[in-house]
C-alpha cells in the first residue's frame, strides 16, 4: 500500500481517539512549543502534519497566522473544531504531503511539527522542505518520541509501534534526530528530552484497533516479564503493563537575517 495512503487511513480511523488524548500524550508539550518558539512566534508560522491541532491552537493565540497542515481530512477537520473553539479565527487549513510543501520558498517565520517525524519515510525530504519554507533567521520546532541509542532495543520499540500503528516508520534515537536537523542546514539552539509515563492499555486504546490488542499485549507482557525493555521501560505494575515515551524536542534556526 502506498505509504501517504495507510497514513490517510490510520489517522482516518484515529481521528477521534486521537483527538481524544492528543493534548494527553504529554501535557507540557504546548508550553514548550510556546517558548521554543520565542520571539517567532508572533509572525506567520506553519504546523506541518498538525494533527488534531493541539500545537496549531497553542500557537495561534499570538501568531499573527497559523497554517495547519495534514495528510488527513478528518484530522484538519479536529484542528478547525479545537481552533474554532479557542476562538482563533487566524489558522488556515491545508491539506497535502509533507514532502513536498505547496507553499513558496522562505513563506514562515516559523515551522513546527510534533509526533510526526517517525511517519515519514524520508524524514531528510520532509526536514528539507521544513527549511525551504522558512525564512532566513526562521525558527523550527521539532518535537518527536525518541528510541535508545542502543539499536536492538531501538529495533524492538519499533517493531513495537509499528505492529499498533503500521503508518509508523521508524522513530529515530535522539543522537540521529539531532543529526537530521543539523545536516539539514539549521543551527540547533535548544535540545531537550524528558520521559513521559503511559499505560498499555490507554495507548493501544488510541490506535481504535480492537483486532490488534490481544496480540500485542500478549507480546509485550512476555517481553516485560523477561526483563525485556525495549528500551522504553516495559514493565508490570499491578498486574498491567506500563512503559515511557522518551520525548526529544529541538528549536533550531535557518542561518540568515
Amino acid at each position: 500500500m502506498d505509504h501517504l495512503k495507510r497514513v490517510k487511513e490510520e489517522f482516518t480511523r484515529q481521528a477521534d481517539t486521537f483527538d481524544k488524548y492528543a493534548a494527553k500524550a504529554d501535557d507540557s508539550v504546548e508550553a514548550r512549543f510556546q517558548e521554543a518558539v520565542g520571539a517567532a512566534g508572533s509572525g506567520a508560522i506553519l504546523d506541518v502534519a498538525c494533527g488534531p491541532g493541539v500545537v496549531t491552537a497553542a500557537l495561534a493565540g499570538r501568531a499573527r497566522e497559523v497554517t495547519a497542515f495534514d495528510a488527513t481530512p478528518a484530522m484538519l477537520e479536529k484542528a478547525r473544531k479545537r481552533c474554532a473553539a479557542a476562538g482563533h479565527d487566524n489558522v488556515r487549513f491545508e491539506q497535502g504531503n509533507a514532502e513536498a510543501l505547496p507553499f513558496g520558498d522562505g513563506a514562515f517565520d516559523a515551522v513546527v511539527t510534533r509526533l510526526a517525524i517517525h511517519h515519514f519515510p524520508d524524514p531528510k525530504g520532509v526536514a528539507g522542505e521544513m527549511f525551504r519554507v522558512l525564512r532566513p533567521g526562521g525558527t523550527v520546532v521539532i518535537a518527536d518520541v525518541v528510541v535508545s541509542e542502543d539499536a536492538g532495543e531501538a529495533a524492538l520499540q519499533n517493531a513495537i509501534e509499528i505492529i499498533r500503528d503500521p503508518s509508523h516508520v521508524r522513530m529515530l534515537p535522539a543522537s540521529e534526530l539531532d543529526r537530521l536537523v543539523t545536516e539539514t542546514g539549521f543551527d540547533i539552539v535548544v535540545q531537550t528530552t524528558w520521559d513521559k509515563s503511559r499505560e498499555f492499555e490507554e495507548w493501544m486504546g488510541i490506535a481504535n484497533d480492537p483486532q490488534r490488542v490481544e496480540p500485542l499485549r500478549t507480546m509485550v507482557r512476555a517481553l516485560a516479564e523477561d526483563g525485556r525493555t525495549a528500551g522504553m521501560g516495559l514493565s508490570i505494575e499491578d498486574d498491567s503493563v506500563v512503559f515511557f515515551h522518551r520525548w526529544r524536542l529541538i528549536a533550531a534556526r535557518k542561518p540568515g537575517s
